[in-house]
């Protein structure tokens, strides 16, 4: 099998583990939320991401990845924008109605796709555009009920939609940019990301629920519903940053998208949440969408294969054919070798 073989199978791996892990601790947290009333939301991503880096850690110790060193300033941003993202997105979950904070997450694709082709120049063809707005349209239909405006929600929406389309950009950055896993990544930025939530966490449900975490009354229930959701909370820490470093952050909202309307599908069949015609329409658009989207993104990326290719043959083909085309008599070829010697040994040097 070819190396883009391996890695088309690398990213459908990606893909299934971030849909199966999502959806599944969904689902565990809605139980644990809706129905056992443990509604502290931002402290368990805290506990998640603790988890999440104790297992690496022990990992690391049985020597099934290695670490690698990165700039300790260029951490420290990542995980504090990570933690004050997900923040974000919590409050402006509790200060807006449910339709608004879809409408906030919605948002995170096309600011996405804004910044990318303003600061790192990449390009989106008509036909993405096209299959993206499907998308949008699609669960904005399935999962938008109401809209209620209000200053300091819009305000903290705002600031959720651009810390978030920031720090999914620099996790596929750094990826790429220093040549380290999503593993690696994970493991480095995970504390400074727990740090941050298990400092603002408390204060946050707070302001949210008008509850301590501090005084909740903890069942064996609730404590092994905790447990499962930290359990399952490593894939899918580890299935994000897996998912965005061999994709892109667009790709990543889209697949997130793709979680929501299988969650409402789940929350009908299995929680017998409320549904509709409008909700069906909404995610057969949606899923249109996405197919759409992951054709014409194959499309292109066979696209650039091909040309990738074509430029290597024609590379190979010139340095081939350079000693018929230049005529060059034998002391020339003497004279340069020597200054070929001499440069050489003097980069050495």
């Amino acid at each position: 099998m070819g190396e883009m073989g391996k890695f088309q199978l690398g990213v459908i791996g990606a893909l299934f583990l971030s849909v199966a892990s999502s959806v599944s601790i969904v689902i565990c947290n809605k139980a644990l939320m809706s129905k056992l009333g443990f509604p502290f939301a931002t402290t368990l991503t805290s506990w998640h991401l603790m988890v999440t880096f104790c297992t690496l850690h022990v990992a690391q110790r049985l020597n099934l990845f290695v670490t690698k060193s990165i700039d300790m300033k260029t951490i420290m941003l990542f995980g504090f924008l990570n933690g004050v993202s997900i923040g974000f997105l919590n409050l402006s979950l509790g200060f807006n109605s449910v339709g608004f904070y879809q409408m906030t997450k919605l948002a995170i694709i096309p600011f996405t796709v804004m910044l990318e082709t303003i600061f790192l120049k990449k390009q989106f063809s008509q036909k993405i555009k096209f299959t993206l707005f499907l998308l949008l349209v699609g669960v904005g239909v399935a999962s938008i009920t109401d809209l209620q405006l209000n200053f300091v929600g819009t305000i903290i929406s705002l600031l959720a939609i651009i810390t978030t389309c920031v720090s999914q950009i620099l996790t596929n950055t750094i990826q790429k940019k220093l040549n380290v896993s999503s593993t690696q990544l994970l493991y480095h930025s995970a504390p400074f990301q727990a740090a941050i939530l298990f400092v603002s966490g408390p204060i946050v449900d707070q302001l949210l629920t008008n509850q301590s975490v501090f005084a909740y009354k903890y069942s064996s229930t609730v404590l092994a519903f905790i447990i499962l959701s930290c359990l399952i909370a490593v894939s899918v820490n580890f299935s994000t940053f897996l998912v965005i470093g061999k994709t892109s952050p667009v790709t990543y909202q889209v697949l997130g998208h793709l979680k929501t309307c299988l969650v409402i599908g789940f929350g009908y069949t299995l929680l017998h949440d409320p549904f509709n015609g409008r909700n069906i329409i909404g995610i057969l658009i949606a899923i249109f969408g996405m197919v759409l989207y992951s054709y014409f993104c194959l499309e292109e990326n066979k696209k650039k294969q091909l040309l990738g290719d074509l430029s290597l043959a024609s590379q190979v083909k010139d340095k081939d054919s350079s000693p018929l085309l230049v005529g060059k008599n034998m002391d020339n070829q003497e004279e340069e070798n020597h200054e070929a010697k001499k440069f050489s040994k003097d980069s050495t040097n």
